[in-house]
């Protein structure tokens, strides 16, 4: 089968909020998800999953209406940071040279999970969905770090998987998952349905 992860797209920024920050997409962020969705409208989807975050299940949402099918929330594909009190998008971070960015590209983890335990809830819930689609597609929007940590997953990597590499925003990665067990990565970053568009798709690039 073919599981493929979405990055949300470009959320709005929020700061020491009262409880989890859990932004919405931005203007660009919900044009982004709506390219997304007519994009990947053509192709045959068994299954669409979404984390419970906003960014994420907003950015399902277009190809949801594309294609007639509810997304089904999975907990275990939040990101890492779902219950930090602010949400600064990385791009500002650089932008104002503030620490912090580094710190994020370089895999430093800031969060009330550890990452053991992280990066097992992310494997548990992809191959349950995997599990379900033998021989089908099926669709995640989700988030940086999960792309990262199932990626690295496959690749039998130990370090770097809050921060291997960067996915761009509404980025899709696909991956073929055999029934032997079997993972293979086939694609990272595709962001065709954004070139040409001048929408923000990640730290340096523009469509």
């Amino acid at each position: 089968m073919e599981l493929i992860l979405v990055r949300h797209g470009l959320p709005v920024r929020r700061e020491n909020t009262d409880g989890p920050a859990d932004p919405e997409l931005s203007v660009e962020g919900h044009e982004q998800a709506r390219l997304f969705g007519e994009y990947m409208r053509v192709e045959k989807i068994d299954g669409l999953y979404t984390s419970p975050l906003k960014r994420a299940h907003q950015t399902a949402l277009p190809l949801a209406g594309f294609i007639g099918m509810s997304p089904e929330i999975v907990a275990g594909v939040a990101e890492w940071d779902q219950n930090s009190n602010e949400y600064i998008p990385i791009e500002e971070l650089k932008a104002a040279n503030d620490p912090r960015w580094r710190e994020i590209m370089d895999g430093d983890w800031s969060s009330d999970e550890i990452p053991e335990e992280f990066h097992d809830r992310v494997i548990e819930s992809l191959e349950m969905i995997i599990s379900r689609h033998k021989g089908g597609t099926a669709v995640v929007t989700c988030h940086g770090g999960v792309i990262n940590a199932y990626l690295t997953h496959i690749l039998g990597l130990t370090n770097y998987i809050q921060g291997f590499f960067y996915p761009n925003y509404t980025s899709i990665h696909r991956v073929a998952a055999a029934r032997s067990g079997e993972r293979s990565i086939v694609t990272i970053n595709e962001t065709s349905h954004l070139r040409g568009t001048g929408l923000p798709m990640g730290l340096v690039q523009k469509g």
